[in-house]
């Protein structure tokens, strides 16, 4: 016997239901290494990190936004100064976690959005740059002055690019540069080595150009990357930028909008 159409009706929407909530809940598990914060954890929590990336958003997130801010929690997960993490908000039911999203002025509109906490100050630093794990990258190392090895950066360098932009003595920009110059014999690998040749030269220009050209080589790079590039073309100029940024970090007038 078979059944009756009602029944088969009922049967066929149960399983668009089922089908759409596995959907869902994968889409929404995509974040690897993601704390989940409610509203009694948030502050326990978000405090004890140097600094804290909190996504607030439905509190099923899914799609493009979602997946690329799951990227930058892989790419952060062996920083152990920094925490990555979500909160799910729900404006029906219990509202669970509505109080966190109001207390920091973000309406259901703008979600997802980003918040940089730093440790020791109460206000977070609101994110408006694209969802893009590159951009993210570049913003959370800029802001939070935290190392997270950004594609082309070399750690040693990032802390003589620093020591550079601080110092404001040329005999101490000299000797910084014959460092990174030092550095740079060292390396072996040819990918490192152009990355240590960029900050040379960069190092270089600003001796002789003073802290303008940073501003002015953002920019130009800026521009080139956002044009009609090949692949390899666009993640050189990347790599460029980011170290680029690392200058940036201890000379924070030169931002440009990436």
């Amino acid at each position: 016997m078979s059944p009756s159409p009602s029944l088969a009706y009922a049967y066929f929407i149960l399983c668009i239901i089922s089908s759409l909530s596995y959907v869902t809940s994968a889409a929404s598990s995509n974040c690897q290494g993601c704390v989940q914060l409610d509203s009694y954890s948030f502050e326990k929590v978000v405090s004890k990190f140097k600094a804290a990336i909190i996504k607030i958003d439905v509190a099923y997130p899914y799609g493009e936004k979602h997946e690329q801010f799951g990227k930058l929690s892989a790419a952060l997960s062996a920083n152990p100064d920094i925490l990555v993490a979500e909160v799910g908000v729900k404006d029906y039911g219990d509202k669970e976690n509505v109080d966190v999203a109001e207390r920091y002025k973000i309406v259901k509109e703008d979600y997802p959005v980003m918040l940089l906490f730093q440790q020791g100050k109460t206000e977070p630093i609101r994110y408006q740059g694209e969802f893009k794990l590159d951009v993210m990258q570049r913003f959370v190392s800029s802001t939070s002055g935290l190392w997270i090895g950004l594609p082309g950066c070399l750690e040693v360098f990032d802390g003589l690019a620093n020591r550079f932009v601080a110092a404001s003595n040329p005999s101490d920009r000299k000797e910084i540069l014959r460092q990174a110059e030092d550095e740079w014999d060292k390396v072996s690998l040819t990918s490192e080595r152009k990355s240590a040749e960029v900050y040379v030269k960069v190092m270089r220009k600003m001796l002789e150009k003073g802290n303008d050209f940073l501003g002015s080589e953002l920019s130009r790079v800026d521009t080139l990357r956002k044009g009609k590039l090949s692949k390899e073309k666009k993640d050189e100029m990347d790599r460029r930028l980011n170290i680029l940024q690392s200058f940036q970090m201890a000379n924070p007038t030169t931002n440009v909008e990436l």
